[in-house]
């Protein structure tokens, strides 16, 4: 999260607002709600490289979720208790690209000749966090970046940010009343200047309406490619959600509500156009 910090300037840009409104007191009163990472369907890479980090550290895969449009799958996992966040990893399907994508793809990821995960002491958590911060693979050339945009940005954001964190997400149903529905905190970011995806409306909502989600548009950053090149290009966002309590659970006094107790899992719709907030589409309004 420090470095997530450092580069995602709406990450402390949410928070510092929060505090001066007095929503929270302190970074630590935000319930994380989950984190999602994105990864390459390649040998030696891809979900199945990245989630065993979090199943040693107890967490459970749940459903699967396909992307056709995005050529996309994912997968979310539980946390072994409550007060950790959910974990998201998607993953591109490369072999589904056009054939000059897929070269550009292997001639990076092909560097990878081993599961880099299985190298990893994972009961050492710093080398975890170093792990989740390097470069798989060489930096891209600017020309790469843009070929691959013009096909898929998903596989554009991967080749240069790598697992970078994608976003972290504040949970508002546990805020105080006011803030603690999506509508209500995205009043409170745009009137704060925050820029909202607005892919799909700036609320994205379950067929159940039990969970809403919206997000920021991620940020441009000045990225130095291969060859000292510099572009701007899409960084990370921050995602917020509201997930309602189950009609099954509707009767409980608000004091006895916990995380059991609401919408879990995730939204195939919602994460679709939550993923855009890296896309062209949208982060052209925030530069």
């Amino acid at each position: 999260m420090q470095r997530y910090k450092e580069r995602v300037p709406d990450v402390s840009g949410v928070i510092n607002a929060m505090i001066k409104e007095g929503i929270i007191r302190q970074a630590d009163d935000i319930e994380n709600d989950h984190i999602a990472f994105r990864t390459m369907g390649v040998p030696q890479l891809g979900v199945q490289s990245l989630e065993k980090i979090f199943l040693h550290y107890g967490y459970v895969k749940k459903e699967h979720y396909y992307f056709a449009g995005k050529k996309l799958d994912a997968w979310w996992y539980a946390p072994p208790a409550p007060h950790y966040p959910r974990i998201f990893i998607s993953e591109l399907r490369v072999s589904e690209l056009s054939a000059a994508a897929q070269e550009i793809i292997h001639s990076y990821t092909n560097e990878v000749k081993t599961d880099p995960v299985n190298a990893l002491n994972l009961d050492d958590t710093a080398a975890v966090d170093r792990f989740l911060h390097s470069a798989l693979w060489r930096t891209p050339t600017l020309s790469d970046y843009k070929t691959l945009a013009t096909e898929s940005e998903y596989a554009a954001w991967v080749i240069y940010n790598r697992y970078y964190l994608n976003h972290f997400t504040v949970s508002v149903h546990n805020l105080p009343a006011g803030y603690n529905t999506v509508a209500d905190f995205n009043q409170f970011l745009e009137k704060n200047g925050f820029v909202l995806n607005d892919a799909g409306g700036k609320i994205k909502k379950s067929p159940d309406g039990n969970l809403l989600q919206s997000s920021t548009v991620a940020k441009m950053i000045d990225a130095t490619f291969a060859n000292g090149e510099v572009f701007p290009i899409a960084g990370s966002y921050v995602e917020f959600a509201e997930r309602r309590v189950l009609p099954q659970f509707l009767h409980l006094p608000a004091d006895q509500i916990r995380r059991e107790h609401r919408r879990d899992g995730f939204e195939t719709g919602n994460a679709d156009k939550i993923f855009e907030s890296t896309y062209s589409t949208q982060t052209k309004k925030s530069s």
